[in-house]
This record gives C-alpha cells, structure tokens and sequence, in this order.
C-alpha cells in the first residue's frame, strides 16, 4: 500500500470553535456542487442521450475542474495528494479484479429487477451510446468523492472518512430504484475503502464503470 503523511492541520476559528480547513471547505464545497449541478445544466437536454452527454459535461465541470481549483489555488497543494495519481498500481489492479468480480454478480442478479430494467432500459442496440458519456461523467463523480472529499476529511477523520464520503454519495442517488440507492452506502463505502488502499480513485473509478457498464448491457440490450 502506498503512504504518505498525512497534510499539517490546517484550522480556523468560528463562533469560538476551530475547524479544519480542508474538511470544512471539502464537505461546504461538495454540498454546493451537488446542489448546482442539480438545479444547472450546462447542455440543455432535448432527448435521453442528450441527457447524458449534458450531465458528463456538468460531472466535467462540477465534480471534477472546480475541486481541482479548490485543492490548487486554495489548498496549495498537489491533486495527487486527493488521489489523482495511478497511486499502488499493483495493489490497485488486484483490488479492481477481486472487488469487481465479487460485486458483478450480485449487480447482474439486481440488474434484472423491474425496476432497475424501467429505469435504464434504452432503444435497442443504444448501449455503448448510454455508457460513453457516463464514462465521462463518473471521472467527476469518483473524483469528487473518493478523491477530493475522502482525502480531504482522512487527516481529521481516519479511516471513518470512508464512510462520511459515502453519505453525501448514496443521498445523491435519491431518484433512482430503491435497491441502487439503498446498496450505495455499502458500495460507496467500498469505493472508499479501495481508494483509501491505493491511494487513488482511479480504481473504484473502473469498479463503478463496470458496474454502471453491465446494469445498461443487460436492460438495454437483454431486456425481459
């Protein structure tokens, strides 16, 4: 596993009470990017699939290139220290194939529930159209969680930053089929768990890929 210190606390006083400044900043700024990436589209949407290129590049922007900012003109530090590195590539290829072969099979049994079948299903033979922007748009969503937000909480909240990360994650799901957003605290919490390992987030990126991949395959393309 890879290690590196942890960053020098970095506090402020508020109402006669000291914050961190990094967790502090991380949860406001996550909190306000969600929000607006809810109420403000970049792309107006004018069909399914315009839907989707519209939220990647709000991902792009949102979760991605504004935190970006925060941790080098704000922070004055490096990405790579918010997991934006390959980080242990080894360790990170290993948990990418025991984590995503364990998980796909349960997310194969869930992906033929009515409601998950209602909820991504696509015109026939749209699949690898549905996955590309999504492709795009999860680079921001992982950034923005497993990147920005744990590493920024982990100096102040250990290992327990695995699972505040994965709160803010499984809220933002609300909408979704029940069974998805109930069993993302577990799987953002292991998103969590792996990034934390690797000291990365590009492997839970391409565990979420995999699975996000394989629930629109099997409503898309082998629908009941």
């Amino acid at each position: 596993m890879v290690t590196r210190p942890s960053p020098r606390p970095r506090t402020f006083r508020l109402a006669g009470l000291e914050f961190d400044l990094r967790a502090t900043v991380a949860f406001v700024a996550a909190t306000l990017l969600l929000t607006l990436e809810r109420y403000h589209d970049l792309v107006p949407a004018t069909d399914s699939l315009q839907a989707l290129r519209g939220a990647a590049a709000d991902s792009s922007l949102y979760y991605l290139l504004i935190p970006l900012l925060i941790i080098h003109f704000g922070f004055g530090e490096s990405p790579r220290a918010y997991g934006l590195t390959l980080g242990d590539w080894r360790q990170g290829l290993k948990l990418t194939l025991v984590v995503g072969g364990g998980v796909l099979p349960l997310v194969a049994f869930a992906s033929r529930s009515p409601a998950m079948q209602a909820y991504y299903a696509g015109e026939a033979g749209q699949w690898l159209e549905l996955v590309s922007p999504i492709a795009v748009s999860l680079i921001g969503w992982e950034f923005l969680f497993r990147g920005f937000l744990l590493f920024s909480l982990v100096a102040v909240m250990g290992p327990t930053a695995i699972i505040a990360q994965a709160v803010p994650f499984a809220l933002a799901h609300l909408g979704k089929p029940e069974i998805e957003t109930i069993t993302t605290i577990v799987g953002g919490s292991l998103f969590g768990w792996v990034a934390w390992r690797t000291r990365s987030f590009v492997y839970p990126y391409l565990i979420h890929l995999a699975i996000y991949t394989l629930t629109v395959v099997l409503a898309t393309a082998f629908p009941i």
